[in-house]
């Protein structure tokens, strides 16, 4: 797929449900995964603007959200002492989650500049992409990727940033969406307007471009960069004398002069692209951005509520308490074996837990009380309610 349009009108997606199982040790069936497809770049967040993953690649794959395990029947509780246990586990329910995406497109060079400098016809003239062109401002609003293949058959995909202007960094002219896309690219083409009625000359030009690059992404200012004086056929002597004190001050010593009009030193610009991008594929050090996902630590934690109360953290002490039937006397004798196992009564007093202390273990919440003995242990839930 090639964009994210389809989440728009479509937000929610939902893998199948499993099925029950019954009698005679029979399991239930598990639902089929929902594999949802996304562009390659797309980089996913949480609601709280948390990077959770990041797929930067053909086939990369992230797991969203994990069904529930099922519940187990009553056979697997059969014990020495307990010969027929009247009880079951219900099955636990699957994550649910708000996610944000993200799509910044990947590219080996990303053409930046004022709108108007030429951006969209110098993509037309090196490769096949046909990018909308006419001569006013923000005539491209979306980036256009084009692949330039020389004779040599190397190629390097390039990408036609929409127009910037001063304030980008802070989303003056959609900036900040024009922006990201420029994170992925590996060398960075800046090209200044060398027209006669551009708005700015070539050093202001410069000086703007060069603090919205800076205001966004510091690091963006540590790649490789080409610069080059566009649009030469409509330059004048004033303009192009400009162009070098341009270029001192993004850091290029000779800059380049093309007109992606008349052709005029188009093809010195690609070779110096050229030179950029395989200098910087052989650097393996740099970072790609991939993000690392840690598993759910185990154990538990007990943390104070606002409210004064307690809650128990912990995937094991969740699910103990949430598979469970707390209506059935001997399902909540064999919660209370699992949670003295893991440790709960031990580290709720810990933590001060008092004789009518509210404690909540995931959705559910119990009134705690020291001192009455069961199997196991010590310490008692009682008045159990589900919360919300």
């Amino acid at each position: 797929t090639a964009s994210l349009i389809a989440f728009r009108d479509h937000p929610h997606r939902r893998a199948e449900s499993g099925t029950h199982g019954s009698g005679r040790k029979r399991h239930g069936h598990r639902g089929a995964d929902l594999e949802v497809k996304v562009p390659v770049g797309t980089q996913i967040s949480d609601q709280q603007g948390n990077v959770l993953a990041d797929l930067p690649g053909e086939g990369d794959r992230w797991l969203a959200a994990e069904g529930g395990r099922g519940g187990h029947g009553n056979a697997r509780f059969l014990s020495n002492s307990r010969r027929a246990p009247a009880f079951a586990e219900q099955g636990e329910h699957g994550q649910e989650q708000w996610l944000v995406l993200e799509l910044k497109l990947l590219a080996d060079v990303a053409l930046v500049g004022f709108p108007n400098a030429g951006k969209s016809t110098l993509i037309s003239r090196v490769s096949a992409a046909r990018p909308r062109i006419a001569d006013y401002p923000f005539t491209t609003l979306v980036p256009n990727l084009g692949v330039v293949r020389t004779d040599d058959d190397f190629e390097m995909v390039v990408a036609d940033i929409p127009g910037l202007i001063e304030g980008a960094a802070e989303g003056r002219g959609l900036g900040q969406r024009f922006l990201r896309h420029i994170e992925r690219s590996r060398v960075l083409v800046i090209l200044l307007d060398l027209a006669e009625y551009a708005e700015r000359d070539p050093v202001a030009q410069a000086e703007v471009l060069l603090n919205e690059l800076s205001s966004y992404r510091p690091e963006l200012l540590e790649r490789p960069r080409v610069v080059a004086g566009s649009r030469c056929d409509m330059s004048v002597p004033s303009t192009r004398e400009a162009l070098q004190r341009a270029g001192e001050v993004l850091g290029a010593a000779e800059p380049l002069v093309i007109s992606a009009v008349t052709g005029e030193g188009v093809a010195g610009l690609v070779g110096a692209m050229r030179r950029a991008v395989e200098e910087s594929r052989s650097d393996t050090a740099r970072s790609t951005g991939f993000i690392t996902l840690r598993p759910v630590p185990e154990g538990i934690e007990v943390v104070r509520t606002d409210d004064g109360g307690f809650e128990v953290l912990g995937r094991e002490a969740t699910r103990a308490v949430g598979l469970s039937d707390l209506t059935d006397p001997d399902a909540i004798s064999e919660v209370q074996r699992r949670l003295d196992r893991l440790g709960v009564d031990r580290e709720l007093a810990r933590a001060g837990a008092t004789d009518g202390s509210t404690v909540v273990i995931g959705d559910f919440s119990f009134e705690y009380s020291s001192g009455t003995e069961f199997e196991g242990g010590t310490g008692r839930r009682t008045r159990r309610q589900r919360r919300g």
